[in-house]
């Protein structure tokens, strides 16, 4: 064990590092997947077929793909950006391709009444959408998004593979020093059990309360 004691620092710098990556894109997901999804319910064609390229496309290609070509790829067409920006972006906007589905199929339980009597008031599209029909489908998909952020968390740890020093690459540091790789990544796994957890057990409090006040 005193191979972690000695190493604190840089286990608790690695497990930051992860848990502000994680909230940065979960952040980042949710807007992505909204904004998508109420394209592809959206009744204008045009609309439709992005939001259906941008979820293809994203969730068809391996996320390691898109980090490499981020970090290593943007830099020879002249844009440049931190490899935590750049890990953020990236791995927002692929989860952001789950998110929406998940909300889209949430959007898809309202019942259909909902959006004709908003219709029969006088909303517009984006008015009963925003008003009436979004607030009910997140509702009813809070485990969803709970089990996508549980994936984005996982996912971080690729971003070990770009050069961002988050939970997983500091484990392997550390690893590199002591050559202990047992006692490390047992380590290594438990703090990302904790943060899944975390993650369920709020994602389970939250989804009772909502239940509890439809």
């Amino acid at each position: 064990m005193n191979v972690i004691t000695d190493h604190l620092s840089e286990f608790g710098d690695g497990l930051l590092l992860t848990v502000g990556l994680t909230l940065l894109s979960l952040a980042g997901a949710l807007v992505a997947g909204v904004v998508v999804a109420a394209m592809r319910v959206s009744p204008v064609r045009v609309l439709r077929a992005a939001g259906m390229v941008y979820v293809e496309t994203l969730q068809n290609v391996p996320l390691l793909v898109w980090l490499v070509l981020a970090v290593f790829g943007l830099p020879e067409i002249g844009v440049m950006a931190g490899l935590f920006t750049s890990s953020v972006v990236v791995i927002a906007l692929y989860q952001g391709a789950y998110t929406a589905e998940a909300v889209r199929s949430g959007i898809n339980a309202v019942p259909v009444g909902q959006g004709e009597a908003a219709r029969a008031l006088g909303l517009t599209f984006p008015q009963s959408l925003r008003l009436v029909i979004l607030p009910q489908a997140l509702r009813t998909v809070v485990q969803p998004l709970g089990n996508i952020a549980i994936m984005t968390l996982m996912n971080t740890a690729l971003a070990a593979a770009v050069g961002v020093v988050e939970l997983t690459a500091a484990a392997n540091r550390v690893n590199l020093a002591e050559a202990r790789p047992i006692w490390i990544f047992v380590t290594a796994g438990l703090a990302y059990m904790a943060l899944s957890g975390a993650i369920g057990l709020a994602t389970g409090t939250l989804e009772r309360k909502l239940a509890i006040l439809r």
